[in-house]
């Protein structure tokens, strides 16, 4: 299975780490109980179809990815980064060689 990472190109599933399902709400850490802790980290749903997933680029640009993938399929139909580089986009710079000035 190929994963589009959008910084590195297609990329084998062998380079990522799955992360999880990306679909699930994380607790208020001050006000959450062990119950909904526990909800959140050991109760899973097994989906058939698009799903929402976390992957880590582990082996690559180590960027965390959201992945929209078939769980039947294994079909991957997006994929987007998160975490505080999702933000970071390439500014234009007006120069002939196209290089992106920081």
């Amino acid at each position: 299975m190929l994963i589009p990472c959008p910084h590195c190109g297609p990329r084998d599933v062998g380079e990522f780490t799955y992360g999880g399902d990306a679909t699930k709400e994380r607790p208020d850490p001050g006000s959450a109980g062990a119950a909904e802790w526990c909800d959140y980290v050991f109760q899973r749903e097994n989906p058939r179809g698009t799903h929402l997933e976390y992957w880590h680029h582990a082996q690559g640009c180590r960027l965390w990815l959201r992945v929209r993938r078939d769980t039947v399929t294994h079909k991957i139909e997006a994929a987007e980064i998160v975490g505080p580089w999702a933000a970071a986009t390439v500014r234009e710079t007006g120069n002939d060689e196209g290089q992106d000035v920081a």
